[in-house]
């Protein structure tokens, strides 16, 4: 007991010294700097260590991945009760780790061009000293190179949800040290229209913003493609290379396109620029819509480059991530609609942002054209007509929203756990209409409506379906359920 009073006595600091020196014999250099040295101690509380992170991502990084490593480090620091308490700093407050929101800092608006640097080059020597591009006059030359970033694609206008919340946080950490973090390359994949380029750029934004003098660009992969062809027919091949190594943080987007068609030599190319950067400690931002290993038509020696730092997808955003979308959207361009043609829009239109905002755009065009107002029937018009197969497109949400409305009762209750009697068929109803219309998994629905199981929601399905045919109150029930579903 002595022994463990002792140890309470010493210096925080003290302790997570000690920490530390154990964790870097455990861990290589990258690591060990990217994941621990940000961290700081900032009290003990009898045999309880607290320690401030930087990010609610390192949370999750440290309770996944070395969660073994401190708690051994820590016990024999304190002794048998030892244990961590970890605070995460938010906007210069500091919040209990298992906060689930990171509000990040605004983004400063500040110049997105390059510093001019020297290029050491002889390329294009047609005449035409404007192309855009690694096409520059001969010789050592004072060159802008283009950061091609879009101001509108900024992390103020990123909105965040359980969709992208780690990828953000990740992306964010970047800005802050590109280049110095595990994180590089940053591959980031999803389907089309999650927000993989308008993150891509946030973070060249953002580290424009904090290291002015830095060179960032941005560039497609069809453009990177041409670019090269253009470079080789020329002869100036290798000055391609030398355009691309000059630069700090490196985005290329759409990498997935480098994989289609005779694109050897470009990959080749571009396998020597991400030797470099990588090397130099400069960063590269990826993006695509596959994963790394589902990629194909890449050398596997590009392809486990990819997998050197940190992978992350953005998923399909839920119902209140899309309304926030909508409503940032409607703010940015000082516009408002009705709520409910926003909760219309957001429990329709599930499949990407990108739609979302097309049938935002159709509504307001609609309205100014023909000067009618913005009201839920010419949102129904609009998202039927310019939205591809929102019909097939009910969300889970959606269906909670019109089965709750028709039994009166509250999307709240449907999704609790209870067995009271006017809640328990509705929500049996949900199940049924979202293993109709959705993809979801069984496991996925149960634990959207009361936390069940799967076995509670096919028992639920299966109950339906049969009072469907046997109870004519029933059949009408879910009819009509249906055809307002589909207006």
């Amino acid at each position: 007991m002595a022994t463990e009073v002792a140890k309470i006595t010493k210096d925080y600091h003290q302790v997570w010294s000690n920490c530390l020196n154990i964790i870097s014999d455990n861990l290589d250099e990258k690591n060990f700097q990217t994941w621990f040295l940000p961290i700081i101690p900032v009290g003990i509380d009898k045999t309880t260590l607290i320690l401030q992170l930087p990010s609610h991502m390192f949370y999750e990084w440290l309770e996944e991945h070395y969660i073994n490593l401190l708690r051994k480090v820590i016990k024999k620091e304190l002794g048998s009760t030892g244990k961590l308490q970890y605070r995460v700093v938010m906007e210069k407050k500091v919040v209990p780790a298992d906060s689930q929101t990171i509000s990040l800092p605004s983004n400063p608006r500040q110049s997105i061009t390059n510093p001019p640097i020297n290029v050491p080059i002889e390329m294009y020597k047609s005449g035409n000293k404007e192309l855009p591009g690694p096409f520059v006059v001969p010789g050592i030359k004072k060159h802008k190179i283009p950061s091609n970033l879009v101001e509108s694609y900024n992390f103020d206008n990123y909105v965040e949800g359980d969709c992208n919340r780690f990828a953000r946080t990740a992306g964010w950490t970047i800005a802050q040290d590109p280049g110095g973090t595990s994180f590089n390359p940053f591959f980031i994949y999803s389907e089309v229209g999650l927000g993989k380029t308008h993150l891509a750029h946030a973070i060249g934004l953002q580290t424009k913003a904090n290291y002015p003098n830095k060179t960032v660009s941005y560039i497609n992969a069809d453009t990177f493609y041409q670019q090269y062809i253009e470079a080789t027919k020329t002869g100036n091949r290798n000055d391609f290379i030398l355009y691309y190594q000059s630069i700090d943080v490196l985005i290329i987007d759409d990498i997935e396109h480098l994989g289609t068609g005779n694109k050897v030599a470009t990959q080749e190319a571009f396998f020597h620029i991400f030797n470099h950067l990588h090397l130099k400690k400069k960063q590269i931002i990826i993006t695509s819509d596959k994963s790394p290993v589902d990629i194909t038509g890449f050398e596997a020696r590009l392809l486990s480059r990819f997998k050197w730092g940190l992978t992350v997808e953005l998923s399909v955003p839920d119902f209140d991530t899309r309304i926030k979308i909508l409503e940032k959207k409607l703010a940015n361009n000082g516009i408002t609609f009705p709520e409910e043609v926003i909760t219309y829009l957001a429990s329709r239109i599930s499949s990407n942002t990108r739609e979302l905002e097309g049938a935002m755009i159709a509504i307001l065009a609609q309205a100014s054209l023909n000067h009618r107002p913005v009201t839920i029937d010419l949102a129904k018009e609009m998202v039927d007509k310019y939205v591809k197969s929102t019909a097939k497109e009910i969300s889970l949400e959606y269906i909670q929203k019109i089965v709750g409305e028709y039994f009166k009762v509250s999307t709240e209750k449907i999704n609790t756990n209870k067995r009271d009697r006017e809640v328990v068929q509705p929500r049996q109803i949900c199940m049924f209409f979202a293993k109709k219309y959705t993809k979801l998994t069984y496991s996925t629905i149960g634990s959207h409506c009361g936390g069940k199981d799967h076995s509670t929601v096919l028992h639920a399905c299966r109950t339906i379906s049969n009072l469907y045919e046997t109870d004519k109150k029933m059949k009408i029930f879910i009819d009509e359920i249906d055809k307002k579903m589909k207006i």
